[in-house]
């Protein structure tokens, strides 16, 4: 909600408030009639009241922001109702009546006073958008001056126009000193006559185009970019000098117009049934005029802008219908008066033609002083598009295959990416999560360790068994219970009845390899460290059994860490200008809270310790542009209070100390959000 509707509809909630409280005219002998039958009866409102109070239902403001102030078409129309003729909303011809009937002439008031909350809201509108937009042109004008690269860029998007308009001021001063050379006339000695006719011709160009670098040969002195930062000056200045008086008629309604006497006890603010019940209506016709006289001078380039207070004022005090008061028609006797009728032609001419020629005024200002058009500034970049578009196309035309295997290369490189590195290690881990037999961690096979020791066990029994002396030393054959105590030994790793047949065969070793015990010892032996290394890997098995979620963990890992960067690469580019027009915009308010700041400390105090109208009038615009910055920044609740506190900043009458107070206060509560 723009600071304009604000006060739109407590103009209006005030008007309404007026209405309640007037006193009932008196009673006329048409407000009741009898029956037949003895009884009274409501007489039926006339077609005309019934105009008129549909066009006040329908100039009132609705609750969507974007349809609370009507066309100014719409608002020409509603006020038709006020004549009697046939095109008027919902009008009818009626019967001539000797007088009005009642609450007639208050509702035509009524009518006339929405018109005007109306167009005063257009009038703010108009007036606070192209304030706004000049301070982007001059902050453009900041920018260009800011680096002498941006300042000879400029003169490069402007280089054709400038050489077509000194072309034009040569040709304009040929035809003037009498070149204006047609063939046409110079049928009669063909070849001669047109030879010397242009040579003459050429001979006036040169001499014209001497003469004005005679002229300009001060300004050859400096360089182009130093002249072209000059004219810029120049721009810049007058787009100022133009935004203050547009800065200042802000002021100027606001500080004499509907919005102070709706707040700060004027007509609409205090009503009294006694003594002022027809202020309001006289209120209403002087910012009629109020208004139309502030967008006759806003514009005028011809009145200063310390002069243009004073400007408005002899405006308005020549002007009848702003000290007019209103009266009833009973109490006129021979003081002035005005009529509704009168405030709707001044307010129709207004809307028809003071508007419009304000805004026509304003675009033919900005377009001299302000910023250059889009195609004044990109006309460069569009021209090397333009003429590097074939060769780009044919590039793409001849490497068409490459580039769409390039294409088809680059997406199964991702896809064999996705499945390789990360969904398949993603499930390995799931299936070891869930203990699935195919995918447990193993470096040798179940069953080789048990295989092996039982086949080491078998062989030392029989040798055992083959070699009794060794075992228990006697020749006497072994037991049952000597065979298992041997089982039990070879299980904990006790070789001693090998062990001891294979150190007596070494004291004999060609013997002992006849009698073959010193090779079946040797054997054993071999058996023996195949099943302490089995032992060892079983070991080491377990272990990577234990750790095999983190042996998957660290598989699926390089996978993840290479789609986290990639998705984080992508989501800070995408999101790169988002948090970039995030920034700009608190960028903006802070920039909004600083100007801010700088007009409530260099201003100069009335007497009455409130700024001046020109003052006032940069506040509000610096505080509508913050307000819109805010809006979309802020949280619904957050934003409620802070419009409550912009709305107070932007009240004159409070004083400019309460204002710099209000300022400090808002750029200390909202510092989260500004910042």
């Amino acid at each position: 909600m723009s600071f304009v509707l604000d006060q739109v509809r407590r103009i209006d909630a005030q008007l309404d408030r007026v209405q309640l409280a007037d006193p009932p005219p008196p009673a006329s002998p048409s407000v009741s009639r009898v029956s037949a039958f003895g009884v009274d009866e409501a007489p039926k409102p006339s077609t005309r009241l019934l105009a008129l109070q549909t066009s006040i239902r329908a100039l009132t403001p609705s609750g969507s922001d974007s349809r609370a102030l009507l066309r100014p078409a719409q608002i020409q129309l509603f006020l038709s109702a006020l004549s009697d003729q046939p095109e008027a909303p919902l009008a009818v011809a009626e019967d001539d009546r000797a007088s009005k009937e009642p609450f007639e002439t208050e509702l035509e008031w009524l009518l006339v006073s929405k018109a005007t909350m109306q167009t005063y809201g257009h009038v703010l509108t108009s007036i606070l958008d192209q304030t706004v937009s000049m301070a982007d042109d001059i902050w453009y004008w900041d920018e260009v001056l800011g680096s002498r690269k941006y300042s000879a860029l400029y003169g490069i998007q402007i280089s054709p126009f400038q050489f077509w308009h000194w072309t034009s001021l040569v040709w304009d001063d040929v035809k003037s000193r009498g070149g204006n050379f047609s063939i046409s006339g110079a049928r009669q000695d063909a070849t001669d006559t047109i030879g010397k006719r242009w040579q003459q011709f050429y001979g006036l160009v040169r001499q014209v185009v001497k003469e004005r670098s005679v002229a300009e040969v001060q300004k050859q002195v400096l360089s182009p970019v130093t002249r072209l930062r000059g004219e810029i000056r120049q721009k810049q200045a007058a787009l100022k000098k133009i935004r203050l008086r547009n800065a200042n008629a802000l002021g100027v309604l606001l500080g004499e117009g509907l919005a102070n006497e709706s707040v700060h006890g004027g007509a609409l603010a205090s009503p009294s049934v006694t003594e002022t019940q027809h202020q309001w209506k006289s209120s209403v016709a002087r910012n009629v005029a109020l208004m139309e006289a502030v967008l006759a001078k806003v514009n005028d380039l011809e009145t200063p802008v310390e002069k243009f207070d004073a400007a408005i004022a002899e405006l308005t005090d020549d002007d009848p219908m702003y000290g007019v008061e209103v009266y009833e028609q009973s109490d006129v006797e021979g003081g002035a008066s005005v009529q509704p009728q009168a405030v709707a032609e001044r307010l129709t001419r207004v809307l028809a033609m003071a508007l419009p020629q304000y805004a026509s005024s304003t675009k033919a200002l900005v377009s001299e002083h302000g910023k250059p058009s889009r195609i004044v500034r990109y006309w460069l970049p569009v021209t090397v598009g333009i003429l590097s578009s074939s060769t780009v196309l044919r590039i793409l035309v001849n490497r068409q295959a490459e580039i769409v295997q390039w294409i088809q290369e680059f997406g199964s490189t991702i896809i064999d990416f996705w499945q390789n590195w990360v969904v398949e290690p993603t499930r390995k881990v799931i299936g070891t999560i869930r203990h699935d037999e195919s995918s447990e961690v193993s470096i040798m096979s179940k069953r080789s360790l048990e295989g092996d020791r039982n086949s080491l066990e078998r062989m030392v029994v029989d040798f055992a068994v083959d070699n009794p002396a060794d075992s228990t030393g006697s020749s006497a054959k072994l037991t049952e219970v000597e065979i298992a105590d041997i089982r039990s030994k070879v299980r904990e790793g006790d070789l001693t009845p090998v062990l001891k047949a294979y150190e007596r065969d070494l004291a004999s070793p060609f013997m002992g390899t006849i009698r073959g015990n010193l090779i079946r010892a040797l054997l054993i032996q071999i058996q023996k460290t195949k099943v302490d290394v089995e032992v060892a890997m079983g070991g080491i098995d377990s272990l990577l059994k234990q750790q095999e979620l983190v042996f998957g963990f660290v598989g699926l890992t390089p996978g993840i860490l290479v789609t986290y960067f990639v998705v984080h690469y992508l989501r800070s580019s995408l999101s790169e200008k988002r948090g970039s027009q995030a920034a700009r915009k608190q960028g903006k308010m802070l920039r909004q809270l600083r100007n801010i700041d700088r007009i409530l400390t260099n201003s100069t105090p009335t007497d009455f310790g409130e700024l001046y109208y020109k003052d006032q009038g940069l506040l509000l615009c610096e505080v509508h542009v913050l307000r819109q910055a805010a809006e979309k920044g802020m949280p619904s609740e957050i934003y409620k209070e802070f419009s409550e506190d912009a709305e107070e900043l932007c009240d004159v009458r409070i004083g400019a100390e309460r204002q710099k107070t209000t300022a400090a206060r808002i750029r200390w509560a909202y510092a989260r959000y500004l910042s």
